[in-house]
């Protein structure tokens, strides 16, 4: 059984920055798990934010992070990380953590496709 645990949520300003961090235990291997990020704002329903390869090679993000968050990860260490720039009111949300079992080599955006999950983090972007 897969463990996530997230950190690194608070409270910040508009323009500012934060780096998520997701540490994961219990697992196999951790390098065997496609890993992403989702995230649930108030009153809105979950959406997907960015995923990484097994590798770290390939990277996917949805389009209104693209060019301000990076999603990495140290399979080394087992952590999945997730820095955030250039932060937005809108970005205002309880970010998750995720892990797929699955084989195939798709870097996966769906949260049906994800087996495991984290309890979240809050991040509060003032205006």
């Amino acid at each position: 059984q897969v463990q996530l645990v997230e950190s690194g949520g608070g409270l910040v300003q508009a323009g500012g920055s934060l780096r998520l961090s997701c540490a994961a235990s219990g697992g196999r291997l951790f390098s065997n798990n496609i890993m992403g990020w989702f995230r649930h704002a108030p009153g809105q329903e979950r959406e997907f934010v960015a995923a990484i390869s097994r590798s770290g090679g390939g990277t996917v993000y949805t389009d209104s992070v693209k060019g301000r968050f990076t999603i990495s990860r140290d399979n080394a260490k087992n952590m999945l990380y997730l820095q955030m720039d250039s932060l937005k009111p809108e970005d205002t949300a309880v970010y998750c953590c995720a892990a797929s079992v699955r084989l195939g080599s798709y870097i996966l955006t769906l949260g049906s496709d994800y087996n495991y999950w984290g309890q979240g983090t809050q991040v509060t972007v003032s205006s």
